[in-house]
């Protein structure tokens, strides 16, 4: 039995992108900071929460590349002149990505007791009925 690629199916016609999509995904770098919750705010809406603990909005970035929200942080370096008998706080840079599918749109950003709330919406879309003539040939 031959195996076929999600995107080679002959049921999926013009989904070529959804396999690349995948690997994309697979291979965008997340490690495991800062962590961040994903909810689903109402039928159509999403909420991304970062655990930003120590960082201020200057710190923060938030874009949208190809369809990807990228959120980096780096913060200044407040070190000097400072010792630390332990250093558990991490204050890293980094960044997240979370790929957006077509027709989701990022709205607001909120800081909130060391959390960064990314609010998201897609658009309904509009159900198309479309009647195709046939020609005599």
């Amino acid at each position: 039995m031959t195996k076929l690629a999600l995107g080679t199916h002959p049921f999926l016609l013009g989904f070529e992108q959804l396999e690349r999509l995948v690997e994309r995904t697979a291979k965008s770098g997340n490690e495991g900071y800062p962590p961040y919750n994903i909810e689903q705010t109402s039928e159509n809406s999403y909420r991304i929460t970062l655990a930003v603990a120590g960082f201020a909005e200057s710190d923060l970035a938030i874009t949208v590349e190809d369809n990807a929200l990228v959120i980096r942080g780096r913060q200044a370096d407040d070190s000097e002149g400072r010792v630390f008998l332990h250093r558990g706080i991490a204050g890293r840079q980094f960044q997240r990505s979370f790929v957006l599918a077509d027709g989701v749109d990022v709205g607001e950003a909120v800081m909130e007791n060391g959390l960064l709330h990314v609010d998201l919406t897609r658009a309904t879309p509009e159900r198309i009925v479309q009647t195709i003539n046939i020609k005599k040939g």
